[in-house]
């Protein structure tokens, strides 16, 4: 009798990485702070120098916002890197077994996609430490953006290989495709990595002052994120028609929101394309084209929100997965559309209203719109804490007896 403890996260699977995905999406949910309340004129976003600047001339409500936005980005950071680095050493030894061998034969292969997606997420997690924590990094981020760019350009090649692999698979053998089995929207996930390392491509285009550098990021980015919206599109329809027939399948009903951070994703990288066209190639586009952008991202998103937590609810995935007996590395796919919404309210916010002029910023109407970011970001921040506690502290097996 093994009476050792034992935690769920022992029976690894891929599913795991969204762990660090999610701590790295929150850490993005507190760079919002520094983003939209903090100046930085003359810069797309803000840097140490105007961080520390803020900080020593604001008022005590921006100086305690930035105190929390800088601890909140280091320690979600720093847990976004050691899951990462647990899930690769995870993921090695578990290429080995044969569970590995069963997955690569299965529906779950593109599960393996989550891997790529975290390392997006982590290579777009470490450019906001460089900015937050790093001094004189806007003196050399020209020479940086070729580098982000072929960072995620690798990353891309694992994603399409993995995809490639999955795809040339089960549309060249026939019946190895569950479609019954499909009955959620899991199939999506690769969808979602490729519009991260989409959205991560985009940030040159955003942030750099040379015409080549702001090229080669649209062509890039509008590549990738067109791949990702036509997956995207084509999984959901063939995967929505399977559960209308066999139901949503209980343990990967929160897939049914992971529309909502793809569409985050793909949202941010729009309107970074936007603001290098127009800083850059002299593309104006109308002042309200942003709150246009956003207003019909977060309608869309509300749609698969409500869907998802009403087929939630219904399923009764709360009681068995976050407060009963049993455990899902995908309960971890709940934290993204929380930390999606949160961040693409912040965008609606101050993007669409404040700069269409419909209110003011740091008005009544403005905090408290931004109340519903805020309340979204620290419900998934206490999600991640209970699942972390369910899935990575240990305990005593059920029939062990505790020593004396």
């Amino acid at each position: 009798m093994n009476s050792l403890p034992q935690r769920p996260a022992d029976s690894w699977s891929p599913l795991y990485f969204l762990a660090s995905l999610g701590a790295g999406g929150l850490a993005v949910t507190f760079f919002m702070f520094l983003m939209f309340w903090v100046p930085h004129p003359g810069r797309p976003v803000p840097v140490f120098e105007d961080i520390l600047g803020a900080f020593r001339n604001g008022g005590l409500p921006l100086k305690a916002a930035i105190l929390v936005a800088v601890i909140g980005i280091a320690v979600f950071a720093v847990v976004n890197i050691r899951l990462l680095v647990w899930n690769l050493a995870q993921l090695s030894a578990f290429r080995r077994t044969e569970a590995h061998a069963r997955l690569m034969t299965s529906n779950g292969e593109t599960q393996l996609l989550a891997m790529p997606l975290a390392l997006a997420m982590a290579v777009n997690a470490g450019f906001i430490l460089g900015l937050v924590f790093v001094p004189g990094l806007w003196g050399v981020v020209e020479y940086l953006f070729p580098l982000a760019l072929v960072a995620f350009a690798l990353i891309g090649v694992i994603a399409f290989r993995r995809i490639g692999a999955f795809l040339s698979r089960v549309l060249s053998e026939g019946g190895v495709f569950d479609v019954t089995a499909n009955n959620s929207f899991a199939q999506l996930l690769p969808a979602f990595a490729l519009a991260m390392v989409a959205v991560g491509m985009s940030a040159p285009a955003a942030m750099s002052t040379l015409p080549l550098t702001v090229g080669v990021s649209m062509i890039l980015s509008v590549a990738l994120g067109t791949f990702a919206g036509l997956y995207t599109l084509v999984a959901a329809i063939v995967a929505f028609g399977s559960m209308l027939r066999h139901g949503t399948a209980r343990e990967s009903a929160p897939t049914l929101m992971i529309v909502v951070p793809i569409l985050t994703v793909l949202g941010i990288m729009m309107m970074r394309q936007e603001h290098g066209l127009h800083t850059t190639f002299a593309a104006h586009g109308g002042i309200a084209d942003t709150l246009l952008l956003t207003t019909m991202i977060l309608a869309v998103q509300s749609v698969f929100l409500m869907l998802g937590l009403l087929v939630l609810r219904r399923q009764n995935y709360a009681a068995t997965y976050l407060r009963g007996e049993e455990n899902s590395p995908g309960a971890y796919a709940l934290v993204c559309p929380g930390v999606a919404f949160s961040v693409m309210v912040q965008f609606w916010i101050n993007k669409g209203l404040v700069g269409a002029g419909l209110i003011a910023k740091f008005g009544i109407a403005y905090w408290a719109l931004s109340a519903l970011a805020v309340a979204s970001q620290v419900a998934m921040i206490a999600l991640m804490i209970l699942l972390h506690r369910r899935h990575f502290a240990r305990r005593m097996p059920r029939d062990a007896v505790p020593a004396q």
